[in-house]
C-alpha cells in the first residue's frame, strides 16, 4: 500500500471518531501540508465516502450525518471491544433487540476486518462463553427503549399501555423523566399525574413491583399533561418495559423535578415491592457500610437520629425467603437487633448453633493404613 493511500485511510479513521476536523489539525496529524489533506478529502469523496466540507473560521472536514456506516478502520483493541459489547448484551445485559439483530450487526463487522484481526476474535467467539442464558427480546421493546428515550428528553407526555404481574391490563398518561437498566432489564421511571388511590389499579397489597411508587409528593388530579408545559406535585412510579404493550407521544409539555435520580427511583421502589416477609433490622455501622453486603434495589437504609444509639442504621427489606439473610447480617460484623419478623430470630440462632458446633467439631481421624 502507497504511501499517500494509507494516509487517506488514516484520513478516514480520524474522521470516523466524530466532530469537524480542521484542516490545519489534520495536516498536523498526517504529517503533510493542508493543501494534501484537500487533496485525501477529495480522494474520499471519489470512493463514496459522504465528506462533508465547512467554510469558516472553524471549519473543516466531517462525515456527513444520516448516511451508511464507511468502511471500517478500526484497531484491534477497539474492534475486540465492539464484538465483545455485542456479545456480552446479548447474554447478560438489558437486551433491546432480538438475538439474530445481534448477530446480524456482529457478521457486518467482522466481514470488514482485516483476516488475521478476524481471525483471532474467530477463536475468542468461539471458545468463550457464559454462565447465563441469553434473555430473548424483540424489537418492539428496541422501538419502545428509543420512543421513550426521546420522548424524556424532550419532555413530552405519553400515553402508556401496561400489563402488571397479575395479567392486569391499564391505559395511563405518564411524564416519562428517565430510563434505567438494572438487572438485565430496562425500567422507566414517571410521573403518573392521573393516578388516584381509588383509580390505580396496583395499588394496595397487590402492587406490582414494577409499578411501586417511589416516595413523593401526593397526586393531583386537576393537572392536564397535555395542556402545555406544568409542573407540581405528581406520584413518581417505575415500569418495566418489557411490560409495557404500547406508547403514545402526547402534545404538550412537562417539567421534570430538578434533582431528580432516577435510578435512586428504580432502587427505592424495587427495594419497596411487596414480598412475603417484611424485614426491620436494626444495625450498629455507618450507612455505607451496610450497604457494601446489600444487593442494591433490595433494602432500604435510613441513620437512626442519635438517641437512638451512636452509628445505627436501619435496615427495611421484603423478601420471599428468609433462609439467606443470617449469613448477609453475620458477615457485616456488627452488632444489630432484629425488630421483626420473630422467625428470623430463630434462623439467625440456628446458623450461629451449627456454625459452634462446625467450628468446635474434631477432625475426623485418618483411616488406618492396609498391611496388606
Amino acid at each position: 500500500m502507497t504511501t499517500s493511500t494509507t494516509r487517506v485511510l488514516a484520513l478516514l479513521e480520524i474522521l470516523q471518531g466524530g466532530g469537524t476536523r480542521t484542516v490545519a489539525d489534520l495536516a498536523a496529524r498526517l504529517g503533510v501540508d493542508e493543501r494534501t489533506v484537500r487533496r485525501y478529502a477529495g480522494h474520499l469523496l471519489e470512493l463514496g465516502v459522504p465528506v462533508e466540507s465547512l467554510r469558516g473560521r472553524y471549519g473543516g472536514y466531517r462525515l456527513a450525518p444520516g448516511h451508511r456506516m464507511p468502511p471500517l478502520m478500526l484497531t484491534d483493541e477497539e474492534a475486540l471491544a465492539v464484538l465483545l459489547g455485542l456479545l456480552v448484551a446479548q447474554r447478560t445485559g438489558p437486551v433491546t433487540a432480538s438475538g439474530a439483530a445481534s448477530e446480524s450487526a456482529a457478521a457486518k463487522l467482522r466481514r470488514v476486518l482485516p483476516k488475521a484481526l478476524g481471525r483471532r476474535l474467530e477463536a475468542l467467539l468461539e471458545t468463550a462463553d457464559f454462565t447465563a442464558p441469553p434473555r430473548s427480546a424483540g424489537a418492539r421493546e428496541a422501538g419502545l427503549l428509543l420512543g421513550l428515550a426521546e420522548a424524556a428528553r424532550d419532555r413530552r407526555p405519553v400515553a402508556l399501555g401496561y400489563t402488571d404481574r397479575r395479567g392486569r391490563s391499564s391505559e395511563r398518561t405518564v411524564w416519562p423523566y428517565g430510563l434505567v437498566a438494572h438487572g438485565g432489564r430496562w425500567y422507566l421511571t414517571a410521573a403518573d399525574p392521573s393516578a388516584g388511590p381509588a383509580t390505580d389499579p396496583s395499588a394496595g397489597p397487590a402492587t406490582d413491583p414494577s409499578t411501586a411508587p417511589s416516595a413523593g409528593p401526593a397526586t393531583d388530579p386537576s393537572i392536564d399533561p397535555s395542556a402545555g408545559p406544568v409542573a407540581g406535585p405528581a406520584e413518581v412510579r417505575t415500569f418495566r418495559l418489557d411490560r409495557v404493550t404500547g406508547m403514545r407521544v402526547l402534545p404538550g409539555s412537562f417539567e421534570s423535578p430538578p434533582d431528580f435520580d432516577p435510578v435512586a427511583a428504580v432502587l427505592d421502589s424495587l427495594a419497596g415491592a411487596p414480598w412475603a416477609h417484611e424485614v426491620r433490622v436494626r444495625v450498629r455501622a455507618e450507612e455505607h457500610h451496610v450497604r457494601r453486603h446489600l444487593p442494591p434495589g433490595l433494602a432500604t437504609l435510613s441513620p437512626l437520629p442519635p438517641e437512638a444509639g451512636a452509628d445505627w442504621t436501619e435496615v427495611r427489606l421484603r423478601a420471599e425467603r428468609l433462609d439467606w439473610i443470617p449469613a448477609v447480617l453475620a458477615a457485616l460484623d456488627r452488632p444489630f437487633v432484629i425488630d421483626r419478623p420473630p422467625e428470623l430470630r430463630t434462623l439467625v440462632t440456628s446458623l450461629a448453633d451449627r456454625l459452634t458446633m462446625y467450628a468446635t467439631a474434631s477432625a475426623p481421624e485418618a483411616p488406618a493404613p492396609d498391611d496388606h
